[in-house]
């Protein structure tokens, strides 16, 4: 299959989740939100937008790792000649890891999207639990804390003049996921956690 056809596979659910965590997603949705009830709520529209988002960000970012051990073992995905090049970004032996540990930067955002997966769908699961507060505010720190990953690796680009499609993905969808995780964390503080 074609890389950048592959790519469209977690591109499109990334968006359509970061469409449904901002509040223009109420339009969306108000097709579906008969047939599926949760979804004619707020907070259930914004929670589902998330749980999307966060399975979508869990397999870029195990493609991006499956890229890796792909391009170390001497074999290229999506290399071009052109600015755009996974390969030579995730490929980058220097700059594919992370600066402290060691460690893959496509394995640290897997582990990452899939316990922001675990917070956000217990929490949906079980709304009014004294925890779900702790879990929604775990999340928006760790979506936040993402954002410092994410310009370390934008410098990293920067510096070696390519741009990884994959990782941009996961960038976008570690972006929705704060989004989600901060509208729900502002609902849950707020009467309206459960009206919406």
């Amino acid at each position: 299959m074609d890389s950048n056809l592959q790519l469209m596979l977690y591109l499109i659910p990334t968006i359509v989740g970061m469409l449904l965590v901002l509040p223009l997603g109420r339009s969306i949705v108000t097709p579906f939100s008969e047939r599926y009830t949760s979804l004619a709520t707020e907070r259930g529209r914004v929670f589902f937008g998330l749980i999307v988002t966060c399975i979508a960000g869990a397999a870029v970012s195990f493609q991006t790792l499956w890229i890796s051990s792909k391009v170390s073992e001497g074999g290229n995905f999506c290399s071009s000649n052109t600015v755009f090049s996974c390969d030579d970004v995730i490929g980058n032996a220097e700059y594919n890891v992370d600066p402290i540990l060691g460690l893959p930067w496509g394995g640290i955002g897997a582990a990452t999207f899939c316990i922001l997966l675990y917070l956000v769908y217990s929490s949906s699961k079980e709304p009014n639990a004294d925890w779900v507060t702790l879990h929604l505010k775990l999340g928006a720190l760790a979506t936040f804390t993402g954002f410092f990953v994410i310009a370390l690796l934008v410098y990293y680009e920067i510096q070696m003049e390519k741009i990884c499609q994959y990782c941009t993905t996961a960038h976008i969808a570690n972006v929705a996921a704060f989004i989600g995780f901060f509208r729900l964390v502002r609902m849950n503080d707020s009467n309206a956690w459960n009206e919406s």
